[in-house]
């Protein structure tokens, strides 16, 4: 054991030098492509937003078909075709006048389930943490893999809902003659998101 011991550090030799430029290298690679992802956000944030939104979108579809969730798969594909829809819907032009409040009411209701999920799933976490489970004779395991999974739905969803509702009432606002060179878009769609609500609230009033 010992022969080859000596033979196994013999022939590994020099090797953790080549190891400190392996994690210096990554290193400087994370900090660079993180500067570079700075910058384009900064220079060009439409280009950046809709590839960042479509890699979030898509890049689970891969990990879900392979590794067989198929209860996640069937909730993004409903989410995905509904969507698709408000999207498409939000994306043309002339702007149908019942389009904003169709785009409101969908994501607000996305927002609100997706709160609500999250609190739920922490709530779990919590609760299995304490131990509290084994008062409904739930396996820690168990209750666990509940907790974090609703979390990541929470999280997911919510995150794919804001960008998607960011994109929409963008293309919405151009659309309307809300956003110009002077206004960004993130006043323009909270121009636009206040009068969809007082719309809406009206509607219920009436």
């Amino acid at each position: 054991m010992r022969v080859e011991h000596a033979r196994m550090h013999a022939k590994h030799r020099g090797h953790e030098a080549m190891h400190a430029e392996m994690v210096l290298i990554l290193i400087a690679t994370l900090v660079v492509a993180q500067l570079l992802l700075v910058q384009w956000k900064q220079r060009h944030p439409r280009s950046y937003n809709m590839v960042t939104l479509f890699q979030m979108w898509v890049v689970p579809l891969y990990f879900t078909v392979k590794l067989h969730w198929w209860r996640f798969l069937v909730i993004w594909i409903l989410f995905s075709a509904v969507t698709a829809f408000v999207t498409f819907r939000a994306t043309r032009k002339p702007l149908v006048q019942t389009t904003p409040r169709l785009v409101y009411k969908w994501f607000l209701l996305i927002y609100k389930i997706s709160y609500a999920t999250g609190i739920v799933g922490y709530m779990a976490v919590m609760f299995t943490l304490f131990g509290l489970n084994l008062l409904f004779k739930i396996k820690p395991e168990d209750a666990m893999d509940f907790g974090i999974s609703l979390l990541f739905y929470g999280l997911y969803y919510g995150v794919l809902e804001r960008d998607f509702a960011e994109m929409c009432a963008d293309y919405m606002a151009s659309t309307i003659g809300w956003y110009s060179d002077s206004t960004s878009s993130a006043s323009a769609a909270g121009a636009l998101w206040e009068r969809s609500r007082h719309v809406l609230t009206a509607k219920r009033r009436w």
